[in-house]
């Protein structure tokens, strides 16, 4: 299992996580995005980047380090937010590579996805941001998106948000259609109370992998995960991480999820 973490956020966020995973029995790892934690070189040390490095030279990259250390064992991407993005991109356009997603507070930003009264507060919040990077060369961070944040990548989500599809810049691939073909089992994970990632938001990220095998959970109250946070779940990872071990080595949520 490979742990790819959310914006801004450092790999080490996510021990608890690993560790909950490791101890049911799964191998696992984890990485700082590009710029992000540990990785160098840092955010104002290097040319802008967007989606495209992240999926086409990082993570493949990323990847053959992984199977250098375990060559024979199957690969699954676990991604939080912007991790799950990228793992559901990379997994469609790489299906032979990866064996299952599972992805936790991952919705789509399109400003349609979101329910009618929030629509457009999406679209202008998103645009401003977009706007702000592309000016200023990067995202300093503050509105809905907290940490400091590579110009690319925001113009790129930012697109994302305005008119729903996937086009990173300077990509050739066409993600949006390998989103539609691919079909391997993936693990939804959604939380009642994440204003970053709510439930329409996650549907609607649903709809565009139709072929894939779709196991989705809502986690609400009484599910055991006592913060249902955009972040915060990340305390309940033993339930969370036992539930996607479940779902990887018995194809099924144990049933009290």
């Amino acid at each position: 299992m490979l742990i790819l973490p959310a914006m801004g956020m450092k790999a080490k966020f996510y021990r608890p996580l690993a560790k909950a995973l490791f101890a049911v029995g799964l191998s696992v790892t984890t990485c700082d995005l590009r710029a992000q934690g540990e990785s160098t070189p840092g955010l104002r040390e290097q040319p802008t980047f967007g989606y495209r490095e992240l999926l086409e030279v990082d993570l493949p990259a990323i990847l053959a380090a992984l199977r250098a250390r375990l060559p024979l064992a199957p690969v699954y991407l676990f991604g939080h937010s912007l991790g799950g993005q990228l793992a559901l991109l990379y997994a469609a356009s790489a299906p032979k590579e990866i064996a299952g997603v599972c992805v936790i507070a991952t919705g789509s930003v399109y400003w349609r996805s979101f329910i009618p009264r929030h629509r457009l507060s999406a679209f202008w919040k998103g645009q401003i941001i977009g706007l702000v990077s592309r000016i200023r060369g990067y995202w300093p961070g503050g509105m809905v998106i907290a940490a400091p944040m590579a110009a690319g990548v925001m113009t790129d989500w930012a697109r994302h948000a305005r008119n729903g599809r996937y086009q990173p810049h300077g990509t050739k691939r066409d993600y949006d259609a390998a989103l539609r073909t691919f079909d391997l089992p993936v693990l939804v994970i959604s939380l009642e109370g994440d204003p970053l990632g709510p439930r329409s938001n996650v549907d609607f990220l649903c709809g565009k992998i139709g072929n894939a095998q779709v196991t989705r959970w809502h986690i609400e109250e009484g599910s055991g995960v006592t913060v249902r946070d955009h972040f915060a779940w990340i305390k309940s990872s033993d339930i969370i991480g036992s539930a996607a071990a479940a779902w990887i080595t018995e194809g099924n949520l144990p049933a009290r999820t």
